[in-house]
């Protein structure tokens, strides 16, 4: 589905970032492992020809510019962007996040996939096929207490991608964002602790409560089901799929 194309992906070191990279290789992308930590080696590693582990952080600017030029020399071009790198921000009422708190989290969760868009635009303009898919969240859809700078940030990227759409439609770039629900792994269960003491009760009680409860399938979503919903919107399947946000939640939104 993805022979011959090259992927860019931020946050890939681990969770779903990482199964992203994974699944793009297993659809036949050379596929560029971005993020900070080490972990991009045991994901390159994993994937094995066709990956390039790149250190990066979407906080710097230089650091993303040499990146995305690494990538292209590696592969001779870049088709597909998948910014993903985030962070969940702290939980707390509105009149406790401090204001590095916020912009922190708007500069990770934003402004970086401001600075990859930036950098990678006219490689994807250039492309056949060039694809930009963000991940958002459920929580830049309905209200998640005491996480606004998350929720707002996560608003943000909807706006950013459908802003996207429209500057880059007319190279038949497409740009879609992915809103995951709460999603299995060491993020979503530092989450549900954090706001477990803030209810104060328990960690079943917070899961229960504030993501299982209303969710039509009762679950958290698998990391897996969100990458395969970015290997489709990257691939051919969706050359007409583009300023859209779509949940992957298990049913707890539906809109």
């Amino acid at each position: 589905m993805l022979a011959d194309r090259t992927a860019f992906v931020t946050g890939g070191s681990q969770g779903i970032g990482r199964e992203i990279a994974l699944t793009l290789a297993d659809e036949g992308a050379n596929v560029a492992v971005a993020a900070r930590g080490d972990g991009i080696h045991d994901t390159a590693a994993a994937i094995g020809d066709g990956a390039l582990a790149v250190e990066t952080d979407v906080t710097d600017e230089s650091s993303v510019a040499s990146s995305v030029e690494a990538t292209v020399e590696a592969f001779g071009g870049l088709d597909v962007l998948v910014n993903n790198a985030g962070i969940a921000g702290p939980t707390a009422p509105v009149e406790e996040v401090t204001v590095e708190e916020w912009e922190h989290t708007m500069d990770v969760n934003v402004t970086g996939m401001f600075r990859t868009v930036k950098h990678a635009a006219g490689h994807l303009r250039d492309s056949d096929a060039g694809r930009v898919v963000n991940v958002s969240s459920i929580s830049g859809k309905r209200p998640l207490a005491k996480r606004t700078p998350y929720a707002a940030s996560k608003m943000a990227v909807i706006g950013l991608t459908r802003t996207l759409a429209f500057e880059f439609g007319d190279d038949d770039v497409t740009v879609n964002a992915v809103c995951p629900g709460a999603t299995k792994g060491p993020r979503i269960e530092a989450v549900i602790e954090a706001q477990a003491a803030e209810l104060d009760v328990s960690y079943e009680e917070a899961r229960r409560r504030l993501f299982t409860e209303n969710a039509a399938l009762g679950d958290l979503v698998e990391a897996g089901d969100v990458a395969d919903m970015v290997a489709y919107l990257a691939s051919e399947k969706a050359d007409h799929v583009t300023a859209e946000d779509v949940n992957v939640s298990a049913g707890s939104v539906w809109y």
